[in-house]
């Protein structure tokens, strides 16, 4: 069965300026990778995503702060904080990231069917009630809940390799004890949050500090076996990544020193995993990752790995 690959151009009219790290041309990247690679753009499965409903969003954020999104849309410009800014477009971006994950929890509950969703703006610093770090919309945690109130998936593993603590993933979910989040991440780094001693409320929270220039087998290694901890004695329906390709070795803002054969392993791993506990259902979303070119090469080789 061929991977999806689920975005939508609605995603491009996020506009943050010719400056900003996250930019349109991410996403570029990948499309201009992908035609390198004839074989694997013709296997797979080509889909425009959906846009998520205000409804859908407040599974995981306030009803005010969605609406606030809206209206600053409509104005044309603005901006929550120093890093993450508002255009025309970012309404319908923020509304179609989050839906092409939905999309993809679809089809994987119908289909059994892996996918990708090439989406920004990205999403696991959103909180539920302010924007952060280039995030509006939580777009994993939404589709966590989502799995669980749609789909009736009980349990649902977030794995998040991004080297920014998921800081805003963890808030959407921790309260849910059914919701496991793992988040390996570079430490002392931004936002400052993800202490390893930290477990969530419900300890149903794995972070993995690391420091910055080790070894890419140190943080597969040490990745691998927080998910392995977390589903030690839990199994679940429903496998999401928070793939940040910012953990590459030179990514302007990050310091670890992942390349794409780590990228093929974690992901490898966890399709293998998934295999194993959930029919393989899994559902990955782009996140970090502001090296253009080399976030279209790694990319394609998640998408291979996916392919299983």
């Amino acid at each position: 069965m061929s991977v999806a690959f689920i975005s939508h151009s609605d995603c491009g009219r996020h506009d943050t300026g010719w400056n900003h790290p996250e930019h349109v041309g991410r996403l570029r990247a990948i499309t201009r990778a992908m035609r390198t690679d004839p074989e694997l753009l013709m296997r797979l499965d080509h889909r425009e995503g959906r846009h998520a409903t205000p409804e859908e969003l407040a599974l995981a954020h306030d009803a005010g702060y969605i609406d606030s999104v809206r209206a600053m849309a409509e104005l044309g410009a603005g901006r929550f904080d120093a890093d993450t800014v508002v255009s025309e477009g970012s309404w319908d971006a923020g509304t179609a990231g989050a839906g092409c994950v939905l999309d993809g929890i679809d089809l994987a509950v119908a289909e059994g069917r892996r996918s990708f969703c090439a989406v920004r703006p990205p999403g696991h610093h959103a909180l539920r009630d302010h924007a952060m770090g280039f995030c509006l919309f939580g777009n994993v945690a939404v589709g966590a809940h989502y799995a669980r109130v749609r789909h009736g998936l009980g349990k649902v593993l977030i794995v998040d390799w991004d080297v920014h603590h998921g800081n805003g993933t963890q808030a959407l979910v921790q309260d849910t004890e059914d919701i496991h989040f793992v988040s390996m991440h570079q430490w002392p780094w931004y936002p400052g949050t993800g202490a390893a001693a930290d477990r969530g409320p419900k300890d149903s929270v794995w972070n993995v500090p690391m420091a910055g220039g080790l070894a890419a087998a140190d943080y597969v290694a040490a990745f691998l076996g927080a998910v392995d901890a977390a589903t030690a004695t839990w199994t679940p329906d429903l496998v999401l990544i928070s793939a940040g390709f910012d953990s590459l070795h030179g990514d302007p803002l990050g310091g670890f020193t992942l390349e794409m054969a780590d990228v093929t392993t974690l992901t490898a791993a966890m399709v293998d995993r998934a295999g194993h506990w959930c029919g393989g259902r899994v559902v990955s979303a782009l996140e970090g990752g502001y090296a253009p070119e080399r976030v279209g090469e790694a990319a394609m080789a998640h998408l291979r790995a996916l392919e299983g």
